[in-house]
């Protein structure tokens, strides 16, 4: 049986991970005065850390490229660690850039009924495990809500796992004093509930899906070009997915309505959503293997769907070579706590320096002989 003691997951990276509080720009003498252009991928990325084929090995600071943005509280659900389908690099650069008082892992974040028939986990995968202890052993309150690919730990419900509790359903009452049930919603679909041997061909079909996504996905992100999920685009165009998505949505908000609080917070069907349903908020915090989404709850009580289809160091890096060709000089990046946050824990030299493995194709940081020569000219130039 799928259980936490079975699941033989290698614990080897240790520590928490770094925040900056200076980001300068890169820039070059080489470059400027030149007219906007798009660059080939790899060059416009050169000056954030080379990419290479294989594994590389990377100091952890160089993973962050931006203070990380505090939010009240996040939700993510449908990550499905332990399947080749899972975007856990991307996952683990949302986690490294966000940071909340409290985090809802909202089911199937870890796929038992894969790893049961074959087993599939890499360093993103631990990466994404160690994030999420990182944030439990820092501050922030985990609450995993388990689903129906994780259900062997509804077995531990009660149960506090290495500063993570495990519990069926929680009541989350926001800033602005409204409360939301807090579930996975595996028991409003009818096939996983009456049928779960098709439940089960289902999923196959689906991981099918995925990894032609995933072929699809691989190709993009050589030209550049931010992650697309074909999955996705199929789903939403079947009417028969489409319904059953709009019969799912209203047997949640209704079981909302009968327990007589303001909203609802969901995963399951990887569709991820903020809208009205007859006075009753529906939420769903989307997945981690089509849309890569989460749901961030801002301190005034206000929710968002957050997409994070692109590396923060991408991002960045076009936004450089923008403010370059320009002309505009790197504003040092001063960051203030405000008055009503906590004050985030401070890093070490040591966490500062710890070194993880990662995939060669993702992006890093600026490497510290770069960045201290772009502090210079910048100095220069003003």
């Amino acid at each position: 049986m799928f259980g936490p003691l079975h699941i033989a997951v290698p614990m080897t990276l240790t520590g928490m991970l770094t925040r900056t509080s200076h980001n300068p720009v890169v820039a070059t003498a080489k470059s400027a005065g030149k007219a906007l252009r798009a660059k080939p991928f790899r060059d416009r990325l050169a000056l954030f850390g080379l990419r290479a084929r294989g594994r590389k090995r990377v100091k952890r600071k160089h993973l962050i490229v931006r203070e990380p943005v505090r939010h009240r509280t996040l939700f993510i659900s449908d990550t499905h660690l332990g399947t080749p389908g899972c975007k856990a690099e991307l996952l683990a650069d949302f986690l490294r850039h966000n940071e909340a008082d409290t985090l809802y892992l909202v089911g199937d974040i870890i796929d038992g009924w894969r790893i049961k028939r074959s087993w599939y986990w890499n360093d993103a995968h631990n990466h994404v495990i160690q994030e999420i202890l990182r944030k439990a052993r820092k501050g922030t309150r985990v609450i995993y809500v388990p689903g129906n690919h994780d259900e062997a730990l509804r077995d531990y419900i009660g149960v506090t796992l290495a500063g993570v509790e495990v519990i069926n359903e929680d009541i989350h009452r926001a800033a602005d004093g409204k409360s939301y049930l807090v579930l996975h919603g595996d028991q409003f679909d009818g096939v996983v509930r009456y049928a779960k041997w098709l439940a089960h061909v289902g999923d196959w079909a689906y991981n099918f899906a995925l990894a032609a996504s995933g072929m699809l996905h691989n190709i993009r992100r050589t030209f550049g070009l931010s992650y697309w999920s074909l999955s996705a685009y199929l789903k939403h165009k079947v009417k028969n997915a489409v319904e059953y998505i709009s019969n799912y949505e209203e047997a949640v908000a209704r079981e909302a309505r009968d327990r007589g609080v303001d909203g609802v917070v969901c995963g399951h069907i990887h569709h991820a959503e903020v809208r009205d349903m007859d006075g009753v908020t529906y939420m769903n915090d989307g997945d981690w293997v089509e849309s890569c989404t989460a749901l961030a709850e801002d301190m005034t009580g206000n929710f968002t769907i957050l997409h994070w289809t692109r590396f923060a160091a991408d991002v960045d890096a076009e936004k450089a070579e923008h403010e370059k060709a320009l002309g505009i000089l790197p504003a040092p990046a001063i960051t203030q706590p405000r008055s009503d946050e906590p004050a985030p824990a401070k890093e070490t030299e040591e966490d500062l320096d710890e070194e993880v493995i990662i995939d060669g194709s993702i992006p890093v940081a600026a490497r510290d002989d770069i960045q201290q020569e772009a502090i210079k000219m910048a100095s220069s130039a003003a």
